[in-house]
């Protein structure tokens, strides 16, 4: 089944505490992806930035709502139990729990309320409560996922329409940045074209040279197929090297994806889509417009 949101999680999450014994996150998350009937993928599937669970993240958030309910508390640090509002409503056996059940209660509401610019809570209208099968962090990240992407398409389209001598600028940046080729200055001179048996350039793979990387960039329309991998493996042999990376605006066939030299040669490929991602992580034609800090209690700071 897929991965239950987190309104989904808040009435079997109470029902597991309803035994009255102090539980763990951990072991909530454990026990719930068990009634929810996960499998091993699904459990481990992480949020877009890879820093948490999906799930473990659901379950988090399912908590942080119903405690700010009222229907569990934390009698100590890093636990949580049912507290007697919670029992109440447990005993009434409702059908849901979701955030609309949760708005019967003040705490919860106050809570919800969307705040003002000035970090005072907004009265206006009803405070239109967005139901919402993401948490935050989710939300958060999914958006920026999405702007991530949109802003990759730009930047491919940018890179393909630019001289083909601001292309081969923006690769030796760019692997200066990924830590190649030691200085702009130093890599800017080891990838000069040398046409020297189809390989464009060469880089060092360390600030102190002790090895070499042959680099051919095309910009490229159509596919790069398995013969043009062969090629490049056969330049590398011929200048006796075996480290190499093929960057290409437009994509890889299949054949050239799957392709294993015979021998101990290298060799990366970097298709556009990559090379746009790569640009925005090394921040390369990119600058920063805005930038969030997710932040936490620290607890440590609190303990006496």
């Amino acid at each position: 089944m897929p991965i239950p949101d987190f309104q989904s999680v808040m009435l079997p999450l109470m029902k597991y505490a309803s035994d009255d014994k102090e539980h763990t996150l951990r072991e909530t998350s454990d026990c719930l992806a068990k009634e929810f009937n996960l499998t091993e993928e699904e459990k481990t599937e992480l949020l877009p930035s890879g820093s948490q669970a999906i799930f473990d993240n659901r379950v988090g958030w399912a908590k942080t709502h119903l405690s700010k309910a009222g229907l569990l508390f934390s009698p100590r640090r890093s636990v949580f139990t049912i507290s007697e509002r919670g029992k109440q409503v447990l005993q009434s056996n409702p059908p849901i729990i979701n955030m609309a059940f949760l708005r019967q209660f003040p705490e919860y509401v106050e809570f919800t309320k969307p705040a003002r610019k000035n970090g005072s809570h907004s009265t206006t209208g009803k405070n239109e409560e967005r139901l919402s099968d993401n948490t935050p962090e989710e939300a958060l990240e999914y958006a920026y996922q999405e702007i991530k992407t949109s802003l990759a398409e730009e930047l491919l389209g940018k890179v393909k329409s630019s001289p083909s001598d601001f292309f081969e600028r923006l690769v030796v940046e760019l692997l200066v940045k990924m830590g190649y080729g030691g200085s702009l200055k130093d890599a800017g001179r080891a990838t000069r074209k040398v046409k020297d048996e189809g390989i464009d350039g060469i880089i060092k793979e360390d600030k102190l040279g002790l090895d070499v990387i042959y680099v051919q960039a095309k910009r490229w329309e159509g596919s790069v197929g398995r013969p043009e991998i062969q090629k490049f493996v056969g330049a590398l042999a011929g200048q006796g090297a075996n480290k190499g990376i093929f960057i290409t605006t437009s994509c890889f066939s299949n054949d050239a994806l799957n392709y294993i030299p015979r021998n101990d040669t290298k060799i990366v490929l970097i298709d556009g889509q990559k090379l746009a991602e790569y640009m925005i992580e090394y921040n390369v034609g990119v600058t920063t417009v805005k930038s969030f800090e997710i932040k936490k209690i620290d607890s440590d700071y609190f303990e006496m």
